[in-house]
């Protein structure tokens, strides 16, 4: 494993880490304990350091199983989580500090823990961005020792760069992967001088660049992959990056002739992150422990060359540049 520090937090974290999305379980069926902890376990066993959950994951289930392993462990674990979501409607007018406040603390006591190393809001409406009191409270948290450091997930570059005008703000967690590369333009620089570390997530595209999936393949009827693709749910552009699906295979059809005899693809598109100096870790998610192992043997391929990096990028604007790139 390699690490890369975290921004202004000075964590030292792994370059891959462990997103807790569908921890448990796959998207929608539902939570397993067991597997939880053995997926922990395996990520930790192999040098992850870095956890990232949230409050409405399985409904604090993901949270409780992050912290009964990381309070198993011996090793310094950093744990990263999110509020926000819970608020419905899910609107600006319902994001209000004692509000944010009560969740961190429901956090902490589901995750038996004293402070969170990182509190994150999660993808809130672009409104609040602009609402300086809201930013202010998280300063209180720390003050009180429940909070060691604040961050924001974001949906679009315009949240992030605003988010980064609030001085406590030491990360920014955004969808960042070959198939939605326009963070690395302008963000990726402001980031780079305020010292916010960038946590990427959703960096296999929901899947779809792991090259594992075709016009046959079906998603339970709970899974995301499923009921929004056109953004019913939630932001479309946290299923599948917001890519059309049929033309997300083809774009990853020809990815696929790029490395003719790799059975997965997913180590190279985590490669492709990784070959950005200004992202501190990935957040790949996982569901069984051949996702984390998967994931991991990213270390275990040659470096790719430019000549790789350039042929995987004409991929991208050949295909998806044009549906994509100006809406996040």
């Amino acid at each position: 494993m390699n690490y890369r520090k975290l921004g202004k937090t000075n964590f030292n974290i792994s370059e891959i880490s462990l997103g807790t999305w569908q921890v448990g379980g796959k998207w929608g069926s539902g939570f397993n304990d067991k597997t939880a902890d053995e997926l922990l376990n395996t990520a930790i066993d192999n040098g992850v350091n870095f956890i990232d959950t949230a409050d409405v994951y399985e409904n604090g289930l993901s949270e409780t199983a992050v912290g009964r392993v990381v309070r198993s462990r011996s090793e310094r674990i950093y744990v990263a989580t999110k509020c926000g979501r819970h608020i419905n409607p899910h609107v600006n007018e319902g994001y209000q500090p004692k509000i944010l406040q009560k969740y961190v603390e429901d956090s902490l006591k589901r995750m038996g823990l004293e402070t969170l190393d990182l509190i994150q809001l999660h993808c809130p409406p672009t409104e609040v961005f602009y609402r300086p009191e809201i930013f202010e409270m998280f300063d209180r948290l720390k003050d009180q020792g429940k909070i060691l450091n604040l961050g924001v997930s974001v949906e679009k570059v315009e949240e992030a760069l605003k988010a980064i005008e609030f001085p406590n703000v030491t990360t920014v967690q955004i969808i960042f992967n070959l198939f939605r590369q326009r963070p690395s333009q302008l963000f990726f620089a402001e980031a780079r001088k305020k010292d916010v570390g960038i946590i990427a997530r959703v960096p296999l595209a929901s899947g779809l660049l792991t090259g594992l999936f075709d016009s046959k393949t079906t998603f339970d009827a709970q899974d995301h992959r499923n009921f929004n693709r056109n953004g019913d749910a939630f932001d479309k552009g946290e299923t599948f990056s917001g890519i059309n699906y049929e033309l997300g295979l083809k774009a990853v059809q020809e990815l696929k002739s790029l490395f003719p005899d790799a059975q997965n693809l997913a180590p190279y598109a985590l490669q492709w992150i990784l070959s950005f100096s200004d992202i501190s870790c990935i957040i790949p998610g996982a569901s069984k422990n051949s996702h984390v192992l998967s994931n991991l043997s990213v270390y275990n391929l040659p470096e790719l060359s430019a000549e790789k990096i350039k042929a995987m990028n004409e991929i991208y604007e050949k295909y998806i540049k044009s549906s994509v790139h100006h809406l996040w």
